[in-house]
């Protein structure tokens, strides 16, 4: 369904600045943004994907992943194609590179309604913006955000914290948590791989922060590429600075894509980020896409389980308002 965008500004010659991503694209008509769902048609900026849906399904809010946010519950995920980066090694690539430039692989309509009443029937407790790029549908995220906010529905972005202090400041009142991509600790890394910048998504993670929403941080671990001991550590170090309660997930490459020059993630370099992650004093650090890892929430005091895990699945949730019931500490998170 085609609309009016939000967040864009007209200019002369019936060009248009779109201000929803940090690209702040310049876009003549009848162009698109990097994002290609985006379009300029006749000097007015419209979304090509309102309610125009790629992938639908009822997750385990820890695939997001979100530990520290809900576990245990159902969360009502939806995605439309399209994305603002253009990763080598991205995992969702056949949706998240799509775009209406070059035609669109199978979608279906599911309007905001659609999706709130969906959440609500499979007993979700969330409904989550993600597998893509949840910036790039922002107006269709918004609407379907404000009407599950009414009907007790929490939202939740798994995105790559490249949006506007704008758009962020627009759906702060109905976004609860996010998980942010956090590529790598380079700014030539993000322009040679994802066709982007860094700081944006630094700045991202602090506003978030800032703003009361729920964030976690999740860096996909690529031979090569990110996986020196210096850069992990100045990723955990950045995290810590902004709040050492934040949880950091790193995960296991796969190659797939574009990004064939690395095999998959050694476990042997998951070990070294989750060691590096607690010695630079984050108190919340898990390994993601692999086994033989322990999944579980521990007390950063004392160092109980709390939340038990296996795979997405929680097995046990000893919590008790928030707290560890052996010491007392306080557990961050949304419970």
């Amino acid at each position: 369904m085609i609309r009016e965008a939000m967040l864009w500004k007209a200019l002369e010659g019936g060009r248009v600045v779109c201000a929803l991503c940090a690209h702040r694209c310049a876009i003549a008509p009848p162009d698109f943004g990097v994002c290609g769902v985006r379009q300029n048609l006749e000097g007015t900026l419209f979304t090509l994907v309102y309610g125009d849906v790629v992938a639908a399904a009822v997750d385990p809010i820890e695939k997001k992943p979100l530990y520290h946010f809900l576990p245990g519950t159902k969360s009502f995920s939806i995605a439309t194609i399209g994305c603002n980066f253009k990763c080598g090694f991205c995992q969702n690539w056949q949706i998240s590179q799509a775009s209406k430039k070059d035609g669109k692989p199978g979608t279906f309509e599911l309007m905001p309604e659609d999706v709130v009443r969906e959440a609500l029937a499979r007993g979700c407790r969330s409904i989550s913006y993600t597998y893509t790029e949840p910036t790039i549908f922002f107006e269709y995220a918004f609407d379907t955000a404000r009407l599950a906010r009414d009907k007790g529905l929490l939202n939740v972005f798994v995105t790559n914290g490249y949006m506007t202090a704008e758009a962020l400041e627009t759906v702060r009142p109905y976004l609860d948590a996010a998980n942010v991509d956090l590529k790598a600790f380079k700014d030539e890394t993000y322009k040679r791989t994802c066709k982007a910048r860094l700081a944006p998504v630094l700045d991202t993670i602090r506003l978030m922060k800032a703003s009361g929403i729920w964030v976690e941080v999740t860096t996909l671990v690529v031979p090569g590429l990110n996986d020196g001991e210096d850069e992990l550590a100045s990723i955990a170090r950045f995290i810590a600075s902004v709040d050492a309660n934040i949880p950091w997930h790193v995960s296991r490459f796969h190659p797939d894509y574009r990004y064939d020059e690395a095999a998959a993630t050694p476990v042997a370099t998951l070990a070294k980020a989750l060691e590096i992650g607690k010695r630079e004093g984050l108190c919340y650090v898990y390994v993601g896409n692999v086994g033989g890892f322990d999944e579980d929430t521990h007390c950063p005091k004392c160092g109980m389980a709390l939340v038990g895990r296996e795979g997405f699945r929680v097995g046990k949730n000893a919590l008790r308002d928030s707290s560890c019931p052996s010491c007392g500490a306080g557990i961050a998170g949304v419970f």
